[in-house]
């Protein structure tokens, strides 16, 4: 394991931001740019921006530009132009099409109730085991249908840069998973591998809320012949109440912690949260590459009681 963490922390590598333009950055979002940013910076790498905005009804450009703005202030430049996923739709399609020809989807027909009826969530993000209902039932005509990925009894080992080694089974603890809604829209699970391979992302850093997503998204880009990312997941950080920060949380979003705190002063106070330095200091991102280590970044989640580390 230690073997492993020293090739990476040696090996250039090219890291990406992917935010959802749905409203302004909190705490958290920042936390996690920052720490991808000098993974891959410390590393001699690029950084790239994506902009997930293929939820058309939440996405605004208004907000695409708040928080571009809001990373340029905090000093995390990307490298190139930034890439939008709402202007990707005819990429999507043709790799869409090619698992229907290989016969690996099919259409469904459950509502989020019909599931909830079947199985009690059973992971933090709500998931639940889908049993397959849909799988063999003919397509009906004129009903609108979500498009899912039939998956294997298989195991899907990989080791996570920060939580260490995870195995999962697809069909046991995840199963068949929706690639496509039923309006029409691009599933996460899809989109974000066929992003990360044609960007030539080598590393993807994001909360550790998102660690189960990750056999998901090793199993569809073996699907499309893609190399597989090393991915490092983070501690999320949380209010009083141990709820993961989120736009809700309008305290501690950039817009009112840029009133009260000059970008070095943020930026020290999330070192800080990291691990990285001892007590908060006002420094900037790239004093901070010297500093940076995974092995100082803690596991567990952090709770934000007030803007003190």
């Amino acid at each position: 394991m230690q073997e492993k963490k020293m090739d990476r922390d040696i090996l250039p590598s090219v890291g990406r931001f992917a935010p959802s333009p749905t409203g302004r950055m909190h705490l958290g979002n920042i936390f996690c740019a920052l720490l991808s940013w000098l993974s891959a910076k410390s590393k001699g790498g690029k950084w790239l921006l994506r902009i997930e905005d293929i939820d058309a009804g939440r996405s605004r450009q208004e907000y695409a530009d708040w928080l571009m703005d809001d990373l340029a202030w905090l000093g995390l430049e990307w490298d190139g132009e930034p890439v939008y996923q709402s202007q990707r739709s005819e990429i999507y399609e043709c790799y869409f099409e090619r698992l229907k020809q290989q016969g690996l989807t099919y259409p469904c027909y459950c509502t989020r109730a019909d599931l909830l009826a079947t199985q009690a969530p059973h992971e933090s993000d709500g998931r639940v085991v889908y049993r397959g209902t849909c799988r063999h039932l003919p397509p009906q005509a004129g009903r609108a249908a979500a498009t899912r990925l039939i998956v294997p009894d298989e195991e899907i080992h990989f080791t996570d840069g920060h939580y260490g080694d995870h195995s999962v089974n697809l069909a046991q603890q995840v199963g068949d998973f929706i690639i496509r809604r039923k309006d029409g829209a691009w599933a996460y699970q899809l989109v974000v591998v066929i992003d990360d391979a044609l960007m030539g992302v080598t590393e993807v850093v994001r909360g550790r809320d998102l660690l189960l997503s990750s056999p998901q998204q090793l199993y569809v880009a073996r699907l499309f012949g893609f190399p597989s990312p090393q991915f490092v997941h983070l501690p999320l950080l949380c209010n009083v109440q141990g709820q993961r920060l989120s736009k809700r949380d309008q305290s501690l979003d950039m817009e009112s912690l840029r009133q009260r705190s000059t970008a070095p002063q943020l930026i020290g106070l999330l070192a800080c949260m990291a691990g990285l330095l001892p007590s908060p200091e006002a420094i900037t991102a790239s004093e901070l590459l010297p500093l940076f280590s995974w092995e100082h970044v803690p596991c567990q989640d952090v709770m934000v009681k007030d803007l003190s580390c």
